[in-house]
């Protein structure tokens, strides 16, 4: 389904560079979408949230990250009141990629802490990353995730038993994946959240649950879900596979999510087929905070086209943020919430702000245009034109 949204054109025109010369844009007035009165009433939704440095720290490759505490738990607190969860310490915030393990605690437990204050719902990623890259006993492996377990539910915020590298370089096969975490869930205090992340997004993750084939992986994946559906809330999956999360979906245990982590078809994953639906869980709700949010008050509203006349405009934008190589993605929606003014300037930590081209960056200003998620577009184009600029265009 493709919609085009009718909008007024605010007279201003950006002159933005393609791969093979230049291309007119019109700037378009924003648009105004409904604000939700709490959250969604017929799906549970995250979104993945991105993190914010400091302007004048080094936050440059290898450096420990120095975040702007203001402006990222602002960010958060703009997710709640728009009716979304909040993922904390995802892939989105840069876990691997720039986001060390002491800013994560930190980040955590602040995070926690403005959710209690304002009853926004909170969960966080829970991994292996305080330990040295490559293969590690598969004890230690546990210990590590045990420990970040601890920090978690101590902030008390809902676990996310998140994909670890440290366990596919070390696992031999389905069994130890089993155990591992079987064990870890028979520890929770609150159901978690599974996370099966896919090698499109991290290449380390390639044969994770020990398996090199999908379907076998998947077998594996259900088999530990039903063992102790007890103590799982639901399943994240970020395979970018629409048809293999709707063949999961349809095996899960009674009463368990499946939380789309599919940020190129989440449109018709959110709405289901009339017997099933997902939840979500997505890094590009994070960059499309004020869409998403009213494209679920419809859906509450039994408004299904309406949802789909907000949600799928934004497909093109999220295939755009997200494309290859995906690991990069964060770049997008830490630049979309720049061009939006939530952020003092355009930076990453760990210099991640660099690992897109001014052309590629072009085109997402573009279609978040065209799909109405940014909320003052004059002020996107002041910005967008003084970044090209600053890149020679």
């Amino acid at each position: 389904m493709t919609v085009t949204l009718d909008r007024p054109l605010t007279g201003r025109t950006l002159r933005l560079p393609t791969a093979d010369g230049f291309v007119e844009h019109a700037v378009r007035e924003p648009v105004a979408w409904e604000v939700p009165a709490g959250p969604a009433r017929t799906r549970t939704v995250f979104a993945a949230a991105h993190v914010v440095p400091r302007a004048g720290a080094e936050n440059v490759p290898g450096a420990p990250a120095d975040l702007d505490w203001d402006s990222t738990l602002a960010f958060r607190h703009r997710l709640w009141s728009l009716g979304l969860g909040v993922a904390e310490a995802m892939d989105t915030a840069q876990r691997g990629m720039g986001l060390d393990f002491t800013a994560t605690t930190e980040l955590v437990r602040r995070s926690s802490r403005e959710a209690a204050a304002v009853g926004g719902r909170i969960a966080a990623g829970v991994g292996t990353d305080q330990l040295a890259p490559g293969a590690h006993r598969l004890d230690a492996v546990r210990a590590a995730y045990e420990e970040q377990l601890q920090i978690v539910e101590d902030a008390g915020a809902q676990p996310i038993l998140m994909a670890s590298r440290h366990l596919a370089a070390s696992a031999t096969g389905p069994d130890d994946y089993l155990r591992l975490y079987s064990g870890l869930l028979s520890q929770v205090r609150r159901p978690a959240v599974l996370h099966w992340l896919g090698e499109v997004f991290d290449p380390a993750l390639a044969g994770y649950w020990g398996a090199p084939d999908v379907a076998t992986a998947t077998d594996v994946f259900v088999d530990l879900v039903t063992a102790n559906a007890a103590n799982v809330d639901g399943v994240k999956v970020s395979l970018l596979d629409a048809g293999h999360e709707e063949d999961l979906r349809r095996r899960l245990p009674a009463g368990v999510r499946l939380y789309t982590g599919d940020d190129f078809n989440y449109p018709e994953l959110v709405e289901g087929d009339g017997q099933h639906h997902s939840d979500a869980l997505l890094g590009i709700f994070a960059g499309i905070a004020n869409v998403a949010a009213a494209a679920l008050v419809r859906l509450d509203a039994g408004d299904t086209a309406g949802f789909r006349a907000a949600l799928d405009p934004t497909v093109p934008l999220a295939r755009h943020v997200f494309g290859a190589p995906t690991p990069y993605y964060k770049a997008g929606i830490a630049f979309l919430n720049w061009l939006d003014g939530r952020q003092p300037g355009y930076a990453m930590v760990g210099g991640l702000h660099s690992a897109r081209s001014a052309v590629h960056q072009a085109r997402t200003f573009a279609l978040a245009d065209e799909a109405g998620v940014l909320t003052d577009p004059a002020g996107a184009a002041d910005r967008m034109s003084r970044y090209l600029a600053v890149h020679g265009f």
